[in-house]
Parts: C-alpha cells; structure tokens; sequence
C-alpha cells in the first residue's frame, strides 16, 4: 500500500454471540486478495475466542473518557473494526467516526451480523437491530438454525416496507454466498452520518422545512440551512438521545454479556 493510500475498514456492528468473528474469517478467504493485508481490531471486553486463530493480525481497542483508543494497524490494506457487542450500538458508531478521521482510514462499509435467534426470542430487541440496520450498508442474517421462516420473512418484510437500502444476506454456518460482493466498497446505508458532504436542511422563518428550490413568496424571508442530523445522534437539551434503545445487556445473560462467542 502506497503511503498516499487510506486502509479500508469495515465497521462490524451486531449483538455479542453473533458470529461476526468467523464471518470476518469467511469476508478475509473469499474476498480479498493474496496481497491484500487484512486485521481485526476487537474491543479489550471481548474474551480471545477459538474463531480467533482463523483471523489475521489481531488487535484491540478500547473505551477512554467516552472515545475509542486504539490504532490502525500499520500497512493493513483491510482492517475490520468490530464493536463491543454487549453496548450501545449508536455511542460507538458515533465515536467511531471520529476516530477514523483522526487514524486517518477510509471507511469501505458498515456490516451488520444479526442474531437472529437472538431477534426471534427478544421482540423487545427490534428496536436495536432496527439501529444497527440503519447505519448498515449490509446486513448478514447469522445464526438460523432453528429459526420460523415465518419470522424471518416478517424481519426482512419490516424493513423492505420502509425501504432500506441496505442489502440482506442469509449466513449459513458463517459463511456468506459472494464475500466479494459484501466487502465492495460501495455505500448503502439508511444514514448519512458517514457521508463527505452533509445533506442540508432549509427551513422557513416560521420554522417549516422547506425544498431549496421552493418559491416562499417573500423575497424578504429569511431561510435557514442547517446540517442533516441523524435521527439516531440527536440529542435532547438534557443530552439525553431522542431515540433510546433497550439495553441489550439484559437480554445476552450474565455469560454471554461483555464476551463475544465466535462473534
């Protein structure tokens, strides 16, 4: 890698037990080249975990005065970043973001591993999975064994009547139909958090948002512009967030919370 160029990096969001560290090993065989270098960088509560040995160059992060600490690995051309699996998915996005300006990479995509036996025991969940969703470029639906096809039609129907962009991939025993085609650096995420240029909102004296090109019939009235915020940033004048999500936590159990098994 020329020192001109930016190493890609996949941000892995998912529940802890998800998966997400043999489907990485899947991304690195069937996706990348033999003289693309690949590394992982996991959170510092993530326990080592047997799928481990499949994984290149691994490495941790951790939580410091509510930003992320870690490095980029040095020469990695590909460097997956997977999040704490037992925390709040949008903190960590958020922070994320910053820190990859700062290290100085490029963001490739957004991957979401759903649990999906997680999802169908915990319908109070819908509303993480629902964020994770919304930052994600592809969700891979893992861990079906068992799982109603009833259910899983009704989980990709949710979101296709909304319709999301991203794409929607069945997993079966960690492994995904076209790694290739997951790893393409091509954005198709719900949220523009990660987007160069911000969309910008224009809003009329009384507070109205309005399209740019719209005749307000006052050449005298002001017009607002303002960045886009992202629904799942904003926050309330007490710094609390307008959408506040079940604390997953309470559903992974004692064992599986702060440790992520394969995933």
């Amino acid at each position: 890698m020329a020192p001109s160029e930016k190493p890609l990096v996949y941000l892995m969001l998912g529940a802890a037990g998800s998966g997400r560290r043999e489907v990485i090993a899947d991304l690195i065989e069937g996706g990348l080249a033999e003289t693309d270098r690949a590394a992982v960088l996991l959170a510092t509560n993530e326990a080592a975990d047997p799928a481990d040995a499949a994984l290149p160059r691994v490495g941790r992060w951790e939580w410091r005065d509510g930003a992320i600490a870690g490095t980029l690995p040095a020469d990695a051309t590909h460097v997956f970043f997977v999040t704490d699996g037992s925390a709040n998915p949008v903190d960590q996005v958020e922070a994320f973001k910053a820190w990859l300006e700062a290290q100085g990479g490029e963001l490739a995509r957004v991957l979401c591993v759903v649990n999906t036996q997680l999802a169908e025991k915990h319908p109070a969940l819908l509303a993480w999975f629902e964020a994770c969703v919304h930052f994600a470029d592809v969700v891979l639906l893992n861990r079906r064994e068992g799982v109603g096809n009833k259910w899983l039609t009704g989980f990709l129907g949710h979101f296709e009547k909304q319709f999301y962009p991203c794409v929607f991939e069945l997993v079966k025993h960690g492994r995904v139909k076209n790694p290739a085609l997951v790893l393409e650096p091509q954005a198709r995420r719900m949220s523009h958090v990660f987007d160069e240029e911000p969309n910008w909102i224009f809003t009329n004296s009384e507070g109205e948002e309005i399209d740019e090109q719209e005749e307000t019939g006052d050449d005298d009235e002001e017009i607002e512009a303002k960045p886009e915020e992202d629904p799942y940033l904003e926050r309330r004048n007490g710094g609390r967030r307008v959408k506040q999500l079940p604390d997953i936590k309470k559903f992974l159990g004692t064992e599986a919370a702060g440790r992520e098994t394969g995933g």
